[in-house]
């Protein structure tokens, strides 16, 4: 199991791509059956997540009962976020207990968001970090009440203005916590081009101290938007996960499963075998070109034995088995050694000085 404060600390200079750190976001998929969770962390880990993430909440201290949908109600018809809430709120201290007992026997680490100051508390000997979701970004009191457990923090932005994130890493700096950023867009499902993952970069220059990640919520398809958010430099991912992804609900439909996250670390694994180390060096698998593409200095005419090297005695062709042209100012202080006929691929034995 890879630790996730690896992500959390920026190296001084990167010599290759990273994987990076897949958090599996099951949320409230188990549909409050224990059996549906224990499912869900086995074929996490089965698909290669490095860890899940469930959702810690009671919709009583989360909504008000007059609190709108904000979610697609084609997928999920249910008006009311405190509704919605209510049929996912069973699970809590000894259900999330359990969870990390499970989670530790698969080896994948164990997280989930809390959205109340008990859910914290008692989420606090079973996580290593915690996850702040996009919609308490400006709830002051409680990023610092999470704060106060003295560990890493993740930030997810979504729907916010850079002003309003860069007061949200003030606070948690203030508090001496690491953090990293995962750029989000709280549309559900967000559509391709609004993804917008060129907020990776934004935030990369914004906040260069910090590690930035992604908290996607697009359709799976062929993972290419997990892909590219890696390219662009995000070290962690998080996207939702289930195991059904024709379930109605609100999570199940734009969640990804373990087949695509095998998926995503099969494209993975291709382009980072593909993009290699960033050094810059021959190939070995170069050789042959290096020494039939490249050119030799060539006779461009007869030159007679004891003359002096002339500029019109010169050309350069293929193959780089004689002098390279690099030496061509060297060769220009030179006599031939012996007649040297035209078109001859010149070499040191052919001159003297």
């Amino acid at each position: 199991m890879r630790d996730i404060h690896e992500f959390l600390t920026l190296p001084a200079q990167e010599n290759s791509l990273p994987m990076p750190y897949v958090i599996a976001e099951a949320g409230v998929n188990h549909e409050g059956s224990m059996d549906l969770a224990h499912r869900l962390i086995c074929e996490a880990k089965e698909g290669g997540a490095d860890a899940i993430k469930f959702q810690s909440y009671k919709a009583g201290t989360l909504a008000s009962k007059d609190s709108p949908a904000y979610w697609d109600t084609t997928k999920e018809p249910t008006k009311s976020q405190y509704e919605l809430f209510k049929k996912h709120d069973s699970f809590w201290k000894n259900e999330f207990e359990q969870l990390k007992r499970w989670c530790d026997e698969e080896d994948i680490a164990f997280m989930s968001t809390p959205f109340d100051v008990e859910s914290a508390d008692f989420l606090n000997p079973l996580m290593d970090v915690y996850k702040i979701s996009s919609s308490d970004i400006t709830n002051r009191l409680f990023i610092e009440y999470m704060c106060s457990f003295g560990k890493p923090i993740l930030l997810s932005t979504g729907a916010s203005d850079l002003f309003e994130v860069a007061e949200a890493v003030g606070w948690i700096q203030a508090k001496g916590n690491k953090l990293a950023l995962l750029h989000c867009v709280l549309n559900y499902p967000t559509l391709d081009e609004n993804a917008g993952l060129g907020m990776i970069v934004g935030l990369k220059r914004h906040f260069p101290g910090l590690p930035i990640g992604y908290s996607d919520h697009t359709l799976p398809d062929d993972m290419h938007t997990l892909v590219t958010a890696t390219l662009l430099g995000a070290r962690i991912l998080e996207k939702h996960f289930t195991f059904d992804k024709t379930l109605p609900g609100n999570d199940h439909y734009h969640a990804m499963d373990k087949e695509d996250l095998k998926l995503f670390r099969q494209k993975m694994n291709h382009l980072i075998g593909m993009i290699g180390d960033f050094s810059v060096r021959a190939y070995e698998s170069e050789a042959p070109a290096r020494a039939n593409a490249r050119r030799s200095l060539v006779a461009a005419r007869n030159i007679a034995k004891g003359s002096p090297i002339t500029p019109e005695d010169l050309t350069w062709k293929r193959p780089a088995h004689g002098i390279s042209p690099r030496n061509y100012p060297e060769v220009l202080t030179m006599r031939a050694r012996r007649d040297i006929p035209e078109d001859t691929v010149l070499s040191w034995a052919d001159l003297d000085r």
